[in-house]
């Protein structure tokens, strides 16, 4: 088997499993919260909302940080620190005996968080090029799927075994990844002697500076999109179907929807972007991701949402690989890290977003209003990287 190969397969369910430790706590925190001694409601709804926040805007705060060293010191130790890090501090959150230590832990879970930036420049530096394209698209479905299946994962072991105990098993999920991690990742790091650059002069040395930002951008606006709906999702599946008994777990089925359907697309669409060009696939699915989330606002049964999230979450398969094959395509080498560290605290900043805005939006002009909204800023989205993507890629032809 391939280097490139065996290391996308253990970086893919290092991935995957960060992505349900990072998410698995939305559904039970609220609960998890109570049980740790808050009881009025307006309380509760507070402190879980800075207990599940303060994860993705620390880890975007970090992110940078740890792609810089993942530049200097190679990809393969930032890995070992993230695993073993966030084992240890997801285990321990099970313990928490109070709100406070819980705030702390997940500060501290944001902070060490890094496992994903490492495994998108480890794979986009270890992979040919004519590989890199299906690698990338491959990678890029762990991390979405993790994060979308983790909320259902959640609930469901919190049901059955108890809100700590969910921490608990996370927290030895994550070890066995640091485990595998430590057995199975090669790297072909030279390290260099060269001073990294602080932030002003790496970004001067990045030649492509207006692409850039705008994949930056669209990668928030995919993370928006996809968690938008977190907050209003069980409303929306009470609305649709006030008489059912099952209602979490058609809401598990709803928001789970779009990562099973990413599992499927992106490793094909990652491969037809090595074929046409990642630019062509990120215009497309972008045009397609925005007219599949309009009429989510229209639908009057919850099996035509969950068809339509199935929808989405195909044509969001078309661009997490686009946009990570791009990066690496228009970066210079020594900058991966630094790069894809951006990029993933724009994603982290998305998913926070997305949250608290879909909410915002819900509560202001009704559930309905957030797929419109949504909707309409992945067409702007798509209509700015048609002019600042698409049209100059077409021109200078590097992408291909």
């Amino acid at each position: 088997m391939p280097l490139w190969k065996r290391n996308l397969i253990v970086c893919w369910i290092g991935m995957f499993i960060t992505g349900i430790g990072i998410s698995q706590v939305a559904p039970i925190l609220p609960l998890f919260v109570e049980e740790l001694g808050v009881n009025d409601p307006s309380r509760i709804a507070m402190v879980s909302g800075i207990a599940f926040g303060v994860t993705f805007i620390v880890a975007a705060i970090f992110s940078p940080i740890w792609g810089k060293a993942a530049d200097k010191y190679g990809r393969k130790p930032m890995l070992l620190r993230a695993s073993l890090g966030m084992a240890i501090i997801i285990f321990l959150t099970g313990f928490s005996p109070n709100v406070y230590v819980l705030i702390i832990m997940r500060t501290l879970q944001g902070v060490i968080a890094g496992y994903a930036t490492a495994c998108t420049t480890l794979i986009a530096t270890q992979t040919d090029r004519e590989h890199a394209g299906y690698a990338l698209g491959t990678l890029s479905t762990a991390s979405i799927a993790g994060s979308l299946i983790g909320p259902l994962l959640g609930g469901y072991l919190g049901e059955t075994l108890g809100y700590r105990n969910v921490f608990f098993v996370i927290g030895g999920l994550m070890m066995i990844t640091f485990i595998t991690t430590a057995l199975f990742v090669k790297e072909d790091f030279v390290r260099s002697e060269e001073k990294v650059p602080n932030i002003k002069e790496a970004w001067q040395m990045v030649p492509e500076k207006s692409i850039t930002i705008t994949l930056f951008v669209t990668f928030f606006i995919i993370n928006f999109s996809l968690f938008s709906i977190e907050p209003i999702i069980t409303l929306y599946i009470d609305q649709l179907a006030p008489v059912t008994t099952h209602l979490a777990l058609l809401s598990g089925l709803a928001f789970s929807a779009a990562g099973l359907a990413n599992i499927i697309a992106a490793p094909r669409l990652g491969k037809l972007s090595d074929r046409i060009g990642a630019h062509k696939v990120i215009f497309v699915a972008l045009i397609a991701a925005a007219l599949t989330f309009i009429p989510q606002s229209f639908v009057t049964a919850v099996w035509q949402l969950v068809l339509l999230r199935f929808i989405l979450g195909l044509t969001i398969g078309g661009l997490n690989p686009s946009v990570n094959t791009l990066i690496k395509r228009v970066t210079p080498q020594a900058m991966t890290g630094r790069v894809f560290g951006f990029n993933m605290s724009a994603g982290y900043i998305g998913v926070f977003c997305g949250s608290v805005i879909g909410g915002q939006i819900a509560g202001h002009f009704g559930i309905e209003t957030v797929f419109l909204f949504t909707g309409t800023l992945l067409l702007l989205n798509a209509i700015w990287a048609y002019f600042k993507v698409y049209k100059v890629i077409g021109i200078k032809k590097f992408a291909d």
